[in-house]
């Protein structure tokens, strides 16, 4: 259990032992000893503003507390405030007599720091300047709580193990590995194998394709209400990115909805990020159809934010997909057949971008290059 705990002697403790703190402890258990919080530099480390200052000596060592500069010393018996000690006590003057310093200002600061729960033990003088040192006893910090309601700070901790692999031999191994999901778990989250770590239908069509393109067909495959004839375009917006969706929402359109319904928001380095394939975009799929069937329509699609050349990009990556799923290994099932003959002919009803007759080479460009460097002699 975790609570607040108070930096003094009584509750916020050290344990020296690992025994009950208790008045009357356990027969066969030792008197278990504690220490003040406050004499422990490495726990008031982070804790408070100013510089780490010994505040007094006792039995258990020294207190520690906080020590900050408040004012600097002129030469005429004037002080000049700190910024924050004026905006605390609300001071309009930046100087003041050493007078008027011991007289008002000081008391009003210890009041101010009072409630702020930092008391001042005492106000020190340097040649320089004047610095309040204070304590820390009554600011909290959040720690373990013992059963008995003691405070503490770092106390002994053990591991208790579930009974399963109490008796597993393989223990010190295990506490060696990533607590990271591991790949085998991962497969199966995804349901691509099975119990017995057999590949299923999913993992067989994940497997065909890189990254996480597999992930979205096979799940679009398994909606049956979603139509081939769209898919087939839709899996442009795969590797379409940011541009084609313009000033509407990255992350529409039927194949993003249903990977959200299958695999939520989570993020696979490399393969999801929030349910969909990294490279999805939406949009592509309008430009893709329209090409299709006018290859003469592609400058009507052109815009300030949508070259010539990412369409062409998004066509040749869209065409590339297609041979992947016309080329790949058949499946007992009949929509996988289906996309695998759609592919195909539209494979067949359209060319790549990059097929562009060139004209021939003039005579200059069929010479040899001499790439030596000639320097002229002085």
């Amino acid at each position: 259990m975790r609570g607040a705990m108070r930096a003094s002697s009584s509750e916020g403790s050290l344990p020296e032992g690992e025994c009950n703190p208790t008045e009357n402890p356990r027969p066969g258990t030792q008197r278990l000893k504690m220490r003040s919080i406050l004499a422990e530099p490495a726990a008031l480390e982070k804790f408070g503003t100013g510089t780490l200052c010994v505040l007094s000596e006792s039995e258990e060592g020294k207190i520690y507390g906080r020590a900050f500069t408040v004012a600097d010393k002129l030469h005429n018996d004037r002080v000049v405030l700190a910024k924050w000690v004026r905006r605390l006590i609300g001071w309009n003057g930046r100087q003041a007599p050493l007078a008027l310093w011991k007289e008002k200002i000081g008391p009003l600061l210890e009041k101010k720091l009072t409630q702020q729960k930092s008391p001042v033990v005492r106000f020190t003088n340097h040649p320089q300047k004047i610095v309040a040192q204070v304590s820390l006893a009554e600011l909290t910090m959040r720690v373990p709580v013992d059963s008995y309601g003691v405070a503490l700070w770092k106390p002994p901790e053990r591991e208790v193990l579930p009974a399963d692999c109490a008796r597993c031999p393989h223990v010190p191994a295990c506490r060696q590995l990533s607590a990271a999901t591991g790949t085998a778990l991962l497969w199966r989250r995804l349901g691509l194998v099975d119990d017995l770590g057999v590949p299923t239908r999913r993992g067989r069509i994940v497997s065909f394709f890189q990254q996480g393109d597999g992930l979205a067909i096979t799940t679009a495959l398994e909606d049956e209400s979603y139509p081939l004839d769209e898919l087939i375009y839709d899996l442009a917006n795969l590797d379409a990115g940011f541009r084609f969706c313009g000033e509407e929402n990255r992350w529409a359109g039927r194949l993003a909805m249903v990977c959200h319904e299958r695999f939520g928001l989570q993020s696979i380095p490399g393969y999801m990020e929030n349910g969909v394939p990294p490279k999805y975009g939406s949009g592509a799929e309008q430009v893709v159809a329209t090409i299709h069937k006018d290859p003469l329509a592609k400058q009507a699609w052109v815009t300030e934010l949508l070259g010539p050349g990412d369409i062409d990009r998004v066509i040749i990556e869209w065409r590339s997909l297609l041979r992947q799923i016309a080329h790949a290994p058949g499946l007992e099932w009949p929509r996988w057949h289906a996309l695998q003959k759609m592919a195909k002919g539209i494979l067949r009803e359209t060319e790549s971008p990059t097929l562009t007759r060139l004209p021939p080479l003039e005579y200059h460009q069929t010479r040899r290059v001499d790439h030596r460097l000639i320097l002229r002699r002085h």
